[in-house]
This record gives structure tokens, sequence and C-alpha cells, in this order.
């Protein structure tokens, strides 16, 4: 039985390394917007990982006299994590990862939690911002995927 629990809880890590690959699908959420966002994250080394992001806003308000286009909706994203959660001592289940990513529209950064139930699902938290816009001042559709977003929803271990 201790064999089992022992394994159980060494099989729930939330973020293993090298070869570690993290799938998470949720709903993000924003001023004006909200949709659904999925990431991919596949790690290079024991804190480091790379991965893409994208998101389709589908209840978008209409806040110029045409309606909200696919390219106003969408986002996507490279992004590069610092998965730290061994670092900063916490459960082996826990994983934080600050990172930054490029996309579409903006230079910005994310901060994510994600906590690992079973040793495949979790859920995951996640804060972005961009640093950097592409256009200054963004107005009207400009604005979405380009302005500070939460998303929660599943993770998976692949």
């Amino acid at each position: 039985m201790a064999a089992l629990a022992f394994t159980c809880v060494a099989g729930a890590q939330a973020y293993k390394g090298k070869g570690d690959t993290k799938l998470q699908i949720g709903f993000n959420a924003q001023d004006h917007a909200n949709g659904n966002t999925g990431t991919v994250d596949f790690g290079l080394g024991k804190n480091l990982s790379y991965g893409f992001s994208a998101t389709y806003l589908l209840n978008a308000d209409r806040i110029e006299p045409k309606k909200a286009g696919f390219y106003d909706r969408a986002d996507l994203k490279a992004r590069l994590n610092a998965n730290i959660g061994d670092v900063i001592g916490i459960s082996d289940k826990l994983d934080v990862y600050p990172g930054l990513n490029l996309g579409l529209r903006n230079f910005g950064g994310h901060l994510g939690v994600r906590y690992f139930f079973t040793d495949g699902f979790g859920l995951f938290s996640e804060v972005s911002t961009p640093f950097a816009r592409y256009k200054n001042n963004p107005v009207g559709y400009d604005y979405y995927n380009n302005q500070f977003t939460f998303q929660v929803g599943a993770s998976f271990n692949l």
C-alpha cells in the first residue's frame, strides 16, 4: 500500500523537465470579450519550457460599426516559461511558471499556476499582459487580445 501511495503522489508531478509536454484548454476573459484558449508547452530542461498559445473570442462586444471578424477575435503566441515550482520549494503537484510571450499583437508576459490531481489531469490559471504593443494606442477591436487577460481551465500531461 505504501508503494502504491508513493507511486500516485510521485506520478502527479506538475512539471517533470526535459521532454515533458502539457496541453491546457480553458476559458479566456478580457475587457469586452471572452472565449476559448489553448496552450501547449514542451520541456526544454529542468526549469525551462517553450510552447504556443491560441485564443479565439466567442463573445466579443460590438464596439465598432462593423462586427468583429476572425482576425479581430483570434490570437497566436509563442511562449517561453520558467517552471519554478521546485525552485521555490512547493508541492510536486503544483507548478508556478512566469514567462514571456510573442504574439500577433504584442510582446508580453504571463504568470500561471497548474495543479495536478493525477498523473494526467489538473487545473490551471494564468494571467497575461502586454509589455509592448505593436500599435501604441489600440482602439476598437485592436484592443482584443492586446490587454490584460485571465485564463482558467484544464491541464493535461501528454
